[in-house]
């Protein structure tokens, strides 16, 4: 049985824990329905949410499940 990894935050040099999903699209090269995601910690989601949303890619912010 491979052990369970813990999903953490993906700004850069993060280890916390990810609390977040910060779901995103290009829409120059990504069909309306796709949805990337970024993982984030509470410190981080402000600001990886505010990097995608002043390119016009954030879409949404939920918990993560």
């Amino acid at each position: 049985m491979e052990p369970e990894i813990e999903p953490i935050c993906s700004a850069k040099g993060c280890r916390q824990p990810a609390v977040h999903e910060i779901r995103w699209n290009n829409p120059r090269i990504h069909p309306p329905e796709r949805r990337k995601v970024w993982l984030a910690c509470e410190d981080h989601r402000e600001s990886l949410a505010d990097f995608l949303d002043r390119r016009g890619f954030l879409r949404e912010v939920a918990p993560f499940r």
